[in-house]
Formats: structure tokens, C-alpha cells, sequence
């Protein structure tokens, strides 16, 4: 014999599957990454204590300003990310939440994922350097160029690669430096042609530039958008798509001859 539920007795049995899922879901792992501006270095100086870009077979010239590559800081790919963790960050301005798959290469172990990223950048390198000799007419054979940054993966310094090999050849040109001075911080990937290529997580880069002193920031110009999403105040956005149009903006902003496009 079965007694009969109240209404209240009834919706609170009906409940509880819910909220037991709630529970589950709130604490279980979930396929994504937590995102925060990461380190920044100036590549025409030192990281840890070594020169970043070292160059030999041609003289090197004296440069002034700082170009600084800039990185974000990412949840490890064996890190459980959880529905709370997600729901904090997506309020906040300075995390993001990003699909772990835009961020790691999916079903990698850490090791793999670290041997990857080590490959990318040293492809990276090896672009940058073709690109940037490439756009001065010098033969590769003559020049040795060597780029060292430590805990740094992945192919997004490309582009602030070249443009540091190109101030410590030739700076602006002139006799000038390419920086005019300045912190330029920037991201982006180059291939041997010049090309830039698009990259992640501009909006958090552009707050890590601010961070270490950048008033202008070097971005793939598809990716404007993104980067006005959270731009800190007084860092100025310059749009590229090339090695060559990025120099002829530098030298029009250190100048003030010809124009310097904006996002």
C-alpha cells in the first residue's frame, strides 16, 4: 500500500535528478581553457639573460625603443576547467574562455603538445628570417642570424621577429630607428614571403602590451576587431598584412610623413 504525495512532496522527488545534474555538470571538466595575458619581451634586447635576436656576418647597428613580442598565459591542457570557472571568467575582462582545441592541439598529451609548439617556433624563426632578409635583399648564405625566447612556443612572435632583425640591419632606413624610440609591442605570424598571418587571444595581448609600457600595438589587421574589444586606453592600433606595409607604417608614424593606418 502506497500513500499518497502531497504536491510539495511531488515536486521536491522531481527535483532532486535535477539538481543532482546541476551538481554533476557544475563540478565536472569541461573542453575549454582560461586565457590571461602573458609575458611580453623586447626582441631587439635580452629574455633571461640572452639576446633574443644575435646576428653575425654583417655589421649590427645600435638601436633605441623596444619591439615586444607579447603572449597570453593559458590553462595547462590536463587542467580541469569546471562550469564555475568558466561562469567567473566570462564576466571578467582581463580572462577569457577559449575552446581548448583553439588553444592546444586536441588529443595531445602535455609532451606532445610542448614538442609541437617548440616546432612551430622554430618554424616560426626560420620564416622570419627569410622574410626579413628577404625584404632588405641579403643572401642568407652571408648572414647568420640566431633567436632565442625561452618559455615561449608556437608561431605568433613571427612578425616582431622580422621586424627586429630589420632594426638591428637597417632600422628605419635612414639612419633612424624603426621603433622611433618607442614600445611597440605587436603579435602575429609571418611566412618567408611576408605575408602576417591572423593569431588568438589579440584582445588579452593588447592588455599585456599596455602592461609593459607599449603605446602602440602591431595587429593582423583581421583580427581589428577583436582587439578593439577590450583596448586599453592609450595604446594605438596599427592594422598589417605585410613585412613591408608594417615598415612603411613605422617609419610614417616615426616620420609623421605619410599616412599610418588604424583599426
Amino acid at each position: 500500500m502506497f500513500s499518497r504525495l502531497t504536491r510539495l512532496q511531488t515536486i521536491a522527488v522531481c527535483a532532486l535528478p535535477v539538481v543532482a545534474l546541476l551538481a554533476t555538470a557544475a563540478l565536472a571538466p569541461l573542453p575549454f581553457s582560461v586565457a590571461q595575458p602573458g609575458l611580453t619581451a623586447n626582441v631587439l634586447g635580452e629574455n633571461k639573460g640572452a639576446q633574443v635576436i644575435t646576428i653575425s656576418g654583417t655589421p649590427v647597428r645600435e638601436t633605441r625603443g623596444q619591439l615586444r613580442m607579447t603572449t597570453i598565459e593559458a590553462t595547462s591542457p590536463d587542467t580541469r576547467v569546471s562550469l564555475p570557472d568558466v561562469i567567473d571568467s566570462w564576466f571578467r575582462t582581463d580572462q577569457a574562455v577559449m575552446p581548448r582545441d583553439s588553444v592546444y592541439p586536441s588529443g595531445n598529451s602535455v609532451k606532445e603538445i610542448e614538442r609541437h609548439n617548440e616546432k612551430q617556433m622554430k618554424e616560426s624563426q626560420d620564416a622570419a628570417t627569410r622574410a626579413a632578409l628577404g625584404y632588405l635583399d641579403l643572401d642568407d648564405k652571408d648572414i647568420e642570424v640566431s633567436l632565442k625566447l625561452a618559455d615561449v612556443g608556437g608561431p605568433s612572435a613571427g612578425l616582431l621577429f622580422s621586424l627586429g632583425i630589420i632594426d638591428k640591419l637597417d632600422g628605419d632606413g635612414t639612419g633612424g630607428d624603426l621603433t622611433g624610440g618607442r614600445v611597440i609591442a605587436g603579435t602575429g605570424t609571418i611566412d618567408a614571403a611576408g605575408r602576417v598571418g591572423a593569431v588568438g587571444g589579440v584582445a588579452l595581448k593588447t592588455q599585456a602590451a599596455k602592461r609593459d609600457g607599449a603605446t602602440v600595438f602591431l595587429v593582423p589587421k583581421a583580427e581589428c576587431g577583436d582587439a578593439r574589444a577590450e583596448l586599453p586606453k592609450g595604446l594605438r592600433l596599427i592594422p598589417v598584412t605585410t613585412l613591408k606595409s608594417t615598415v612603411s607604417s613605422l617609419v610614417a608614424l616615426e616620420t609623421g610623413k605619410g599616412s599610418v593606418p588604424s583599426c
